[in-house]
């Protein structure tokens, strides 16, 4: 094997011991979340992957001539403010289980200053996993039934 091809082997094979925590399930909450397939120690980033989770910032006209179902899928997948959304520079077809999170007042992770994903607890195997949407983005949510 060439030594590239090692390093991208090795690396795949750190991720997968130590940073795969996560499946998506059926929630008792609301619709899809995401539970833990092993126990997640306390200070952990659960959601880790090996691609960017930079975004873009777009103004909201910027998104005005996209298919209706393009935009539906922008509003519940992406964050957005008043003015502004913020796309993943890898596009929306790539998941991202740090979308299925579901909000709770009773959060086991939280976001840091950079924005990045903590446990705020250790998380048993199969407990589901809570955002505190209001304290993470900074505006209180309302949610459609």
């Amino acid at each position: 094997m060439k030594p590239a091809m090692t390093r991208i082997k090795n690396k795949i094979l750190q991720h997968l011991q130590n940073d795969v925590y996560c499946r998506l399930g059926v929630s008792s909450v609301h619709g899809i979340g995401v539970f833990a397939i092993r126990a997640i120690p306390k200070g952990k980033e659960p959601f880790r992957c090996l691609l960017s989770r930079k975004s873009i910032r777009l103004k909201k006209e910027e998104i005005g001539d996209l298919p209706h179902a393009v935009k539906k899928q922008i509003k519940r997948f992406c964050y957005y403010d008043d003015r502004h959304i913020h796309i993943p520079v890898s596009g929306l077809n790539v998941l991202d289980y740090a979308l299925y999170v579901n909000h709770s007042k009773i959060p086991n992770v939280g976001m840091t200053h950079s924005g990045d994903y903590e446990t705020l607890r250790p998380i048993r195997k199969g407990e589901e996993l809570f955002l505190d949407y209001d304290d993470a983005f900074g505006e209180v949510h309302v949610f459609d039934e």
